[in-house]
């Protein structure tokens, strides 16, 4: 199996040959959905190996009071099995040739194209067309066009709705009802055990035979969470026939479900179905490429050009950009950016501070209505925080590091993976102990204020962010015998090092917290004395305005060594140094924990990802570019990249620093994580934050756009292999289009409301 990219520059991304032993790869890479529901691009027929995963965005559930929360895998339904003269088509037998399937990005279509020589002898071509609706968020369609080469044959059609699946083992569902309307119309209702949410799926299929629409008689059947159709047609030589099945799913936390109960869903989502069968797959399918058209490509357009590799990078950003919509709630404020997106049950649908550091940023410049979604998640979420601080003995929000529905809580796993010395299951402190993300969601709410200037969000929403989190600190900080404040027992970006004190990142972070939210108590007192005056009796201001100051005042922050290099934490530069060579050359991530455990990894000098350049990242103005310089360069060579997050901080940094080389290398190397040759690296879905990332390479790094003092700054580096860089982005209310060469800039105004002050290259403009 291979990714072929010689048509890369069409947006498309190819699977030249079926390679069973690889399934998961393409399944992930090549989903498809439109933040509502994802579809994994399994097969229509079924292998050994295979994971299936019909994914609904926002209905958690849990197995049992021992597990955590997860998004539960929906009822199967785009299995659908063919016989050709009795023999079962799959690619593992008989014999195939012309295998390739394709994801077209630019349309979101997934179509899969097989000649096949079936064991008895008999020869058909096949094309798998499916599509998941960006504008109708319920529905699916899919077409299988069969056409017998050289020889009649006798096709067998076998397809229904398939709830026999389950979460790696975890069965998430009770059937509530199973039926079909009129021997045509099937309906599964099923709900989930523990959060009572019913979910309503449905599936009419069409036939022609030739062109011409043709009945079938429907043989139907009903089984222990099952219930299907079989269809017999026979074909001539050279004959075709096509299936259509459209399908669409409703669920009882939909917000266009609202008020209804589950007859009334029922009834509804079978009309909805009635409707759909009226437009049929190619208009289903037409219209959703227009949309895609009119919400992606012609309102956030990016272009590179350059020599043959800038193809495969430009193919890069577009395929981020893809993904990035695909496992958007964007119909949803409820809901949230699971770690894998929609594509499959990896990290179980949880949010991380991946949202607010890595994701955000792009809706932010790109759909600013979108981005406010995702921030109005977390304010919708506070009860949530709020329990989390009381439980550990604090105040105001102490934010989830993993979250789901909005009132969960805390949802991070206690165990995962194994410990290679002891053979038990690795504790997971990162829900306990891993706090840095209180300030990660005041630093996204700050940032979300400023780049899109709505001040109607700030005022319901990001100031009490801002100033919750802070009362939050403000209890966290624990004296010293040094007179100062400390953060003692965290776990910084940096997740191989656990139990740390004063990490830099979370301090700095804190501190920065106290500041901004000391800075709104002010501006609010003086300027909006009406909103101060709620915000004050909400959340008690004057009391923890006087906690902020001695904090902010007090806060131990980690200095520079007479090196210039900022200490992690208070124990790293204190480890054993290693040669990291045989790790950083191994294919695949995480090679170290094969011979250490998280115990033995504390006292070496490695990391999974240099938090200290994180934090250099989002603050960049506040530490001196030697302090910079000396870091990089000393915790590069101890790094190791473990975590999918840190390639693409480690590029912007290296192009704000001029290291033009390893910034392009470091972006390659973000680019394929999951478009990569490692075959393994996506089976448990797609690492969503890393498309984020691989934006912020383009347009931080080599674009050079940072938001610097509520200010637009462009300052950008290009690769030596590209010549001209073109995005857009929104900045207060206003789109702009910027183009980049090797010596020019050009930003031009689309909307022309208002002029826009930025610099460029240092020097000050107005547009």
């Amino acid at each position: 199996m291979g990714m072929n990219y010689e048509k890369i520059n069409e947006w498309i991304l190819a699977e030249d040959c079926f390679e069973p032993a690889w399934l998961g790869k393409c399944e992930a890479v090549m989903a498809q959905g439109n933040g509502y529901l994802g579809l994994r691009a399994a097969a229509e027929e079924r292998y050994v190996g295979e994971t299936r995963n019909l994914l609904i965005n926002g209905t958690f559930n849990k197995f049992d009071a021992d597990e955590v929360t997860e998004l539960p895998n929906a009822a199967d339904v785009t299995a659908i099995e063919l016989w050709i003269d009795g023999q079962r088509f799959n690619l593992v037998e008989g014999s195939h040739e012309g295998y390739r399937r394709e994801l077209n990005i630019k349309t979101g279509e997934l179509i899969r194209t097989v000649h096949w020589t079936a064991p008895n002898g008999k020869k058909v071509k096949i094309i798998f067309q499916r599509i998941v609706s960006l504008k109708r968020l319920h529905d699916i369609g899919l077409k299988i066009t069969v056409e017998a080469e050289g020889n009649p044959i006798k096709l067998k059609i076998r397809s229904g709705i398939d709830a026999r699946v389950s979460n790696t083992g975890s069965q998430h569902f009770s059937e509530v009802e199973k039926r079909f309307y009129d021997k045509k119309y099937l309906q599964f209702v099923e709900r989930t055990t523990q959060s009572k949410i019913d979910f309503v799926l449905n599936a009419v299929h069409s036939f022609e035979k030739n062109g011409k629409q043709v009945l079938l008689g429907t043989d139907v059947n009903i089984e222990r969470r099952y219930l299907y159709a079989d269809y017999n047609v026979e074909l001539e030589a050279e004959e075709t026939f096509v299936i259509e099945k459209l399908v669409n799913v409703q669920t009882t936390r939909d917000f266009d479900a609202a008020g209804l109960n589950t007859d009334e869903l029922q009834k509804k989502s079978l009309e909805d179905l009635k409707a759909l069968e009226n437009i049929g797959y190619d208009d289903l399918m037409e219209e959703s490429a227009l949309e895609w058209q009119k919400e992606i490509w012609d309102n956030a357009p990016v272009m590179i050009k350059g020599d043959k590799e800038s193809e495969f990078d430009l193919f890069a950003l577009r395929y981020a950009q893809y993904q990035m919509r695909i496992f958007l709630p964007k119909h949803d404020n409820r809901m949230n950016i699971g770690a894998k997106g929609l594509s499959g049950e990896g990290y179980r649908g949880h949010c991380f501070w991946d949202t607010e550091i890595f994701l955000l940023p792009y809706y932010m410049f790109t759909d600013p209505d979108a981005a406010r979604k995702l921030e109005e998640y977390r304010y919708l979420s506070l009860p949530g925080a709020h329990r989390k601080a009381k439980e550990n003995g604090y105040k105001g929000a102490m934010f989830p590091w993993e979250s789901a529905w909005l009132d969960d809580g805390e949802t991070c796993p206690l165990y995962m993976d194994v410990d290679i010395v002891t053979g038990k299951p690795i504790k997971v402190w990162s829900g306990i102990i891993e706090q840095h993300i209180s300030a990660d969601v005041a630093f996204g709410a700050w940032q979300y204020g400023i780049i899109t200037g709505d001040t109607d969000f700030m005022e319901k929403y990001g100031y009490e962010l801002i100033m919750d989190t802070a009362i939050f600190w403000g209890s966290r900080l624990e004296p010293g015998d040094d007179g100062r404040y400390h953060i003692n027992d965290v776990v910084g970006p940096d997740e191989y090092h656990e139990h740390v004190n004063d990490n830099a990142f979370t301090n700095y972070m804190a501190a920065w917290n106290l500041g901004k939210a000391i800075e709104y108590y002010e501006m609010l007192k003086n300027d909006k004395p009406e909103l101060f005056a709620c915000l004050n009796q909400k959340l008690n201001l004057d009391e923890n305005y006087l906690i902020w100051k001695d904090s902010v005042e007090r806060i131990f922050l980690p200095q520079p060594t007479e090196e210039g290099i900022l200490p992690m934490d208070d124990r790293f530069m204190k480890g054993q140094y290693i040669d990291l060579t045989k790790y950083k050359q191994q294919d695949f991530v995480g090679g170290i924990m094969k011979d250490y455990n998280l115990d033995q990894i504390q006292n070496i000098q490695v990391c999974k990802q240099a938090d200290c350049l994180v934090l250099f990242y989002l603050m960049e103005e506040r530490f001196s570019p030697e302090v910079k310089r000396a870091s990089w360069d000393y915790y590069v060579e101890r790094t190791l990249h473990d975590s999918s997050l840190s390639l693409s901080t480690h590029s912007v940094q290296a192009a704000d620093m001029g290291d033009d080389e390893m910034a392009y290398d470091l972006f390659r190397k973000a680019a394929t994580i999951d478009l990569g040759p490692y075959m393994g690296t996506s089976n448990a879905g797609i690492h969503a934050a890393s498309f984020g990332g691989v934006w912020q390479c383009v347009v931080y790094g080599f674009g050079g756009v940072r938001m610097l003092n509520g200010k637009l700054r462009i300052n950008p580096r290009l690769p030596k292999n590209w010549d001209e860089l073109t995005f857009t982005l929104y900045w207060k209310g206003e789109k702009l289009s910027v183009t980049v060469t090797k010596d020019k800039v050009d930003v031009q105004n689309q909307t022309g409301n208002r002029k826009v002050d930025l610099s460029v290259n240092g020097e000050e403009l107005k547009v």
